[in-house]
């Protein structure tokens, strides 16, 4: 097998290539390089295929598929050092499977077809206000059991019932505000891929359903949630923050509403690749991060930091977190730092574990110079 296979770039594709034909000095001298070069490239690819399984100098010449990677090999010899048989031990490569996942994002931006422009609102709206719908940790995709939570049952189903009416009720008791942020905060789905484990740390989770569901009810409710804010507000901003459960995910989501509502004015999505959102509106600031990189206690200079020139022309700043499930609201020198419940049910990781916390989630509205002038809070049994 050509180590070709395994290569990343197109400079690895050159060297490797000539390596393999002309071997190591008479591809140097062709390539104008030094051997030492060529076998520091050759290093690295041949780690790669070793990660995917291929190293024949190691008796390891069952490779994995591309996303996966060798875990381990336990090889059976026999009484003359032959090996008869070999187990291949397999792990999720989550950095390969973020590659991928970002090149099929590209793909399916290229082919959606972006909705067509829709009606003006029709209500009388006030140009200074903005309402933050305000929500996180919804974990499309977890499994929960009212037995071990003593609480509720929380599943794909569920998930999808309870945010719609959230936003139902909560349009409906919300201002008449120009613009709207739905400002969901991280989590949104609860497991990463195929496999249902957190992608950093590979925790096992209690999964619903397949994710390629998963997937389609996620892209179906926050598109009948927007087309629902159209009605409500003149311009819809999205904001689908990045979750530890969720990195991949959130990004091929953001790409794809991107492309999707493109040709809408009235709907703007932050397609921003850092974990720290801003949203400016007038003298007022709000930033948003779900928790998972920067501490509560942290968080307010690290986007005063990273957004001076917007944190300094405002005259009030807020930062909305999720990550830890717990209401809490500290107004520091910087800015407002607030962390908000979740609507979904405890799962057993949580219920085992006796981390408590209401379910819950809000709007909040803000005047473009006086900051916060409302809000309203509706929690899991208004709708339940």
């Amino acid at each position: 097998m050509s180590l070709l296979e395994f290569c990343q770039t197109d400079r690895q594709r050159e060297v490797v290539t000539a390596y393999e034909s002309r071997g190591p000095e008479l591809a140097a001298k062709e390539l104008g390089v030094h051997a030492r070069s060529i076998y520091k490239v050759i290093r690295r690819v041949k780690a790669l295929a070793a990660k995917r399984g291929h190293s024949p100098e190691h008796e390891m010449n069952k490779t994995v598929p591309e996303g996966f990677a060798i875990r381990g090999t336990s090889t059976l010899y026999d009484a003359y050092g032959k090996a008869k048989l070999q187990w291949v031990k397999t792990k999720v490569d989550h950095e390969a499977q973020l590659a991928m996942m970002r090149e099929v994002v590209e793909a399916m931006a290229e082919e959606i077809e972006p909705v067509s422009i829709s009606e003006p609102c029709k209500l009388e709206t006030n140009p200074r206000l903005v309402n933050q719908y305000t929500f996180t940790d919804h974990h499309f995709g977890m499994l929960a059991w009212k037995g071990e939570n003593l609480k509720a049952d929380y599943d794909l189903k569920e998930s999808e019932r309870l945010l719609v009416e959230w936003f139902r009720s909560a349009i409906e008791q919300s201002p008449n505000a120009s613009k709207a942020i739905l400002a969901q905060i991280g989590d949104l789905l609860h497991s990463d891929g195929l496999t249902p484990e957190t992608p950093s740390s590979g925790h096992t989770l209690d999964a619903d359903s397949r994710f390629s569901k998963v997937v389609r009810v996620v892209i179906r409710v926050i598109r009948q949630v927007i087309a629902m804010l159209l009605q409500k507000h003149d311009h819809v901003h999205v904001v689908m923050a990045e979750g530890n459960h969720d990195l991949s995910a959130s990004v091929w989501l953001r790409e794809m509403l991107n492309a999707l509502y493109e040709n809408e004015p009235r709907i703007t999505v932050d397609t921003s690749a850092s974990p720290y959102y801003m949203h400016k509106h007038g003298r007022t600031v709000l930033f948003y991060h779900h928790g998972h990189l920067s501490r509560f206690d942290k968080v307010d200079s690290v986007m005063a930091s990273m957004y001076r020139k917007e944190f300094g022309d405002s005259d009030f700043a807020y930062c909305h977190m999720g990550h830890l499930h717990h209401n809490k609201l500290v107004e520091s020198n910087l800015m407002t730092v607030e962390q908000h419940q979740t609507l979904a049910a405890r799962d057993a990781y949580a219920a085992r574990g006796g981390w408590l916390s209401g379910r819950s989630a809000k709007v909040i509205t803000y005047h473009d110079t006086f900051g916060e002038v409302g809000r309203t809070v509706i929690n899991y049994e208004m709708i339940s």
